[in-house]
């Protein structure tokens, strides 16, 4: 038995929704990845402004990508909202984040 039109119809139909749905999962997953990064470099007094510095890009973008990869992404969130308390070593980017509070206030000391 062959299928028929309409059946080949619904069936392309239903690939498309499938695949317009995982383009909208993975889209909504950076963004949520994004906005955890950005309330993580304020919590961890970086600026987040840093990222539009150039000297400051690969670093960036070394930190967003391991944000997006990470998998403490519960306790992350916990953690930005104040019920978790501590410091935020379970964060991959934690040293990162360190060094680059430091660097701001080395740098900003040199200057005074």
């Amino acid at each position: 038995m062959s299928p028929t039109p309409f059946e080949i119809g619904i069936a392309l139909v239903m690939v498309a929704v499938i695949i317009a749905l995982l383009v909208w999962f993975v889209r909504d997953q950076g963004a949520n990845s994004e906005r955890r990064m950005t309330r993580m470099l304020m919590r961890a007094g970086v600026d987040p402004g840093v990222a539009a510095r150039g000297d400051k890009a690969a670093i960036i973008k070394d930190i967003r990508s391991r944000c997006g990869k990470c998998r403490a992404e519960d306790l992350c969130e916990r953690w930005l909202a104040g019920k978790v308390e501590g410091e935020n070593a379970f964060c991959p980017n934690a040293r990162i984040f360190s060094a680059l509070t430091n660097n701001r206030g080395l740098s900003e000391t040199s200057r005074s």
